[in-house]
């Protein structure tokens, strides 16, 4: 393998390495590229992540998905139509085993599911159901569907569920790392997603659209925007290079309405100028939220208020589609009747607020300001340490602290950069580590970081922070001392 570069994958380099994924596991042999594009191409509109986000973003219109998985197939499917009936868009959420290429303990998972007449994994394992349990699901299901996971190497389950009709795809070399594995290399999952998107790039070149989506939450927990938007940016930078040309890209609700509004409306416009800045052009590009993926209130109630929120930022951004959490986040693995109710709660938000928006109040703009310096700041360091290559820039940068996302179990993450919400709850930096920040905006969050402590009469420490990660499990947006 050639040293790390963002550069398109050499045709013969991929078909030997294709080759080998496909054999790594017997379900491998059953992909027929050729066909997989037939089968896509037969495709109406309506089934196409692609169409479907196409006429949202032009008619400004926020979709919703939600999150699910099951280990056996019928089951699945009975699960997505159910779901079906509230959602714009469908999920196949994969198990653990299959995201760790452990494929004989997801058959283990599969076998033991049989024989308790329910599901024991907490997701579908694709590859291990093939290509033909895979297709069926995709012929049966009305509603586009996306495959979702968080594989450090998916080389295989990308080629199984593009093969089989999925025409969305999650995940990224940075994102399905840092935020999920230890002791991955960086380098690896990056060259592993680099094949990921050439293969969709293989397939765009056959007149198939398939639509990407980086991971834009990564640990979900308090990761201050231009952290996130720095990350997407770079990992739709190396899906273009590969022929990706429809990308969607998202960032997880933080809490406070202003910040997360302009946190949406600036990704775009960051995305656009930094595609534009590398020379790409002909992308569709879209947007996702990510309702609040940290601890919820055990109350139902309660949870719904916090899935009301995210569904407001959501609509009131006008992001391109929101992923939606149920009222059981706090207990675990949530039913069908919880996602589908948190489906309803968010369908009657968004339909209540389609017509508003915030874009153009004041505070927004401001606050949308702030994050763009900020990430152009960084993403200029990471290209300067990459003398211009993003891919060779990203692994200097995080061996370096130079990106570095909030509490990730990664032992290529630095972990030095400590963020703390101000007196309003928005997310600011303690301590910036080694992440270079423009220097009016590392003391604009030093100032308001300080008001907090002021308004609280304490020091602004790793005490604030951990009060802060708790803080809405236990119904307030700001963790403050008791």
């Amino acid at each position: 393998m050639n040293m790390l570069k963002n550069k398109r994958l050499d045709p013969d380099e991929f078909n030997v390495e294709r080759a080998q994924v496909l054999a790594s596991w017997p379900t491998g042999a059953d992909v027929n590229f050729d066909e997989g594009v037939a089968f896509h191409k037969s495709l109406p509109a309506e089934k196409r992540f692609t169409s479907v986000l196409g006429e949202a973003h032009k008619a400004d219109r926020t979709l919703i998905q939600p999150r699910a998985g099951v280990a056996l197939l019928n089951e699945h499917i009975d699960l997505l139509q159910a779901l079906s009936a509230e959602a714009d868009l469908l999920p196949t959420t994969i198990d653990a085993y299959t995201r760790q290429n452990q494929y004989e303990e997801a058959q283990k998972g599969i076998q033991r599911s049989l024989e308790a007449g329910r599901s024991l994994l907490n997701g579908f394992p694709a590859v291990n159901h093939g290509l033909r349990s895979c297709r069926i699901l995709a012929e049966t299901i009305e509603k586009p569907i996306q495959v979702r996971h968080g594989t450090p190497d998916a080389r295989l389950l990308t080629e199984i569920t593009l093969a089989a009709g999925f025409t969305s795809y999650e995940g990224g070399g940075i994102s399905y790392n840092i935020p999920y594995a230890k002791k991955v290399s960086l380098e690896a999952t990056l060259r592993h997603w680099q094949y990921a998107d050439r293969l969709v790039g293989l397939y765009e070149e056959q007149g198939v659209r398939i639509n990407r989506e980086p991971f834009g939450p990564l640990t979900g927990s308090l990761v201050p925007p231009f952290i996130s938007h720095a990350i997407a940016i770079i990992e739709g930078l190396l899906a273009l290079e590969q022929g990706v040309k429809c990308l969607t890209l998202g960032y997880g609700q933080l809490g406070n309405l202003i910040q997360d509004v302009a946190a949406i409306a600036s990704l775009r416009e960051l995305a656009d100028e930094a595609f534009q800045a590398a020379g790409y052009e002909g992308y569709q590009l879209t947007t996702v939220l990510h309702q609040w993926m940290g601890g919820f209130p055990e109350d139902e109630s309660k949870a719904f208020s916090v899935i009301a929120l995210g569904s407001a930022v959501a609509v009131l951004s006008k992001a391109t589609k929101v992923i939606v959490k149920t009222p059981h986040e706090a207990s675990g693995i949530p039913t069908k009747d919880a996602n589908l109710r948190g489906l309803r709660a968010t369908r009657q938000m968004v339909s209540l607020l389609q017509d508003q928006t915030m874009l153009d109040i004041k505070r927004v703009i401001a606050e949308k300001e702030l994050i763009k310096s900020e990430v152009k700041h960084l993403l200029a360091k990471v290209l300067e340490l990459g003398d211009g290559d993003v891919a060779v820039g990203t692994v200097r940068a995080f061996q370096a602290g130079v990106l570095d996302v909030p509490f990730a179990p990664s032992v290529h993450n630095a972990g030095k950069l400590m963020p703390v919400r101000d007196n309003e709850g928005a997310v600011r930096i303690l301590d910036k580590g080694k992440v270079p920040m423009p220097i009016d905006a590392w003391e604009k969050h030093q100032s308001l970081v300080k008001q907090r402590a002021d308004f609280e009469k304490r020091e602004a420490n790793y005490q604030m922070l951990i009060d802060d990660i708790y803080s809405v499990s236990k119904g307030r947006l700001v963790g403050r001392p008791r």
